[in-house]
């Protein structure tokens, strides 16, 4: 058999084996009323669910806040998809986290989890800094329209998606850590940013800036942000077999 027809084959064995699998499995962890979280979350949820053979669980706390319920599901999570603000949590439900995290396992992070929580050892920035590969230095003053340019278009989490413009102001990411795979910037008249990119340097991780509320509005948004949480899983897209309109 030739080269090519053994990847052919071992793909296809691939794809029957992940055919059999349970539902992905994702616990959405909340907590960021600047940009309504909740609300966002609660509309990906069935965005994916409707869409994908994923099942979501939620662990929704308050912005600045101390408690996240629910987080103990993290203990049998595909996939953790983050978009908290500087939450402070107590050791039992943080050991949850940092287990998951620790573990190299899949992240997905949304905008403010650059500073998801205040008590992260050693330091705020360390899970930006060590985790997800950014340096947030905060954002810029204007909501000034910025159109996304897709440096890795053909990466499975750009597959099929359209560049879009975002209305929230840029986050400030002036240097990303050596090793991570950029995919996307976005720009104004006056200044260019990272947007999305992916690291690998311990589990997959995936990290976006974007997630304003009209972000998560947006279908090539959504897309983007569903095939992350796959990509991160290292699964193949798995789609409902029937799906109703969003």
């Amino acid at each position: 058999m030739t080269f090519v027809g053994r990847c052919v084959l071992f793909a296809l064995v691939l794809a029957a084996q992940w055919a059999g699998a349970a539902p992905l499995k994702i616990c959405l962890v909340s907590g960021s009323a600047e940009y309504k979280s909740d609300e966002s979350l609660a509309a990906f949820q069935q965005f994916l669910e409707t869409h994908y053979r994923a099942v979501c669980t939620r662990a929704f706390g308050k912005d600045k806040g101390d408690d996240l319920p629910g987080i103990e599901a993290l203990d049998s999570t595909d996939v953790m998809v983050l978009f908290t603000r500087r939450l402070t949590l107590p050791p039992q439900q943080m050991a949850h986290v940092r287990k998951f995290i620790d573990a190299g396992k899949p992240l997905v992070g949304i905008r403010t989890a650059s500073h998801a929580f205040e008590n992260w050892q050693p330091d705020v920035k360390a899970l930006d800094r060590d985790v997800l590969g950014g340096s947030y230095t905060g954002h810029y003053d204007a909501d000034t329209p910025a159109k996304l340019d897709f440096k890795q278009p053909d990466h499975p989490i750009l597959k099929g998606v359209a560049p879009f413009t975002t209305t929230g102001k840029l986050y400030k990411n002036p240097q990303l850590a050596p090793d991570v795979t950029l995919l996307a910037t976005a720009s104004t008249a006056d200044y260019r940013e990272p947007v999305a990119w992916t690291r690998s340097r311990h589990g997959r991780v995936f990290y976006t800036s974007l997630g304003i509320p009209d972000d998560f509005k947006l279908e090539p948004f959504r897309k983007m942000l569903a095939q992350a949480v796959f990509w991160t899983a290292n699964r193949p897209i798995e789609r409902q077999s029937k799906t109703v309109k969003d």
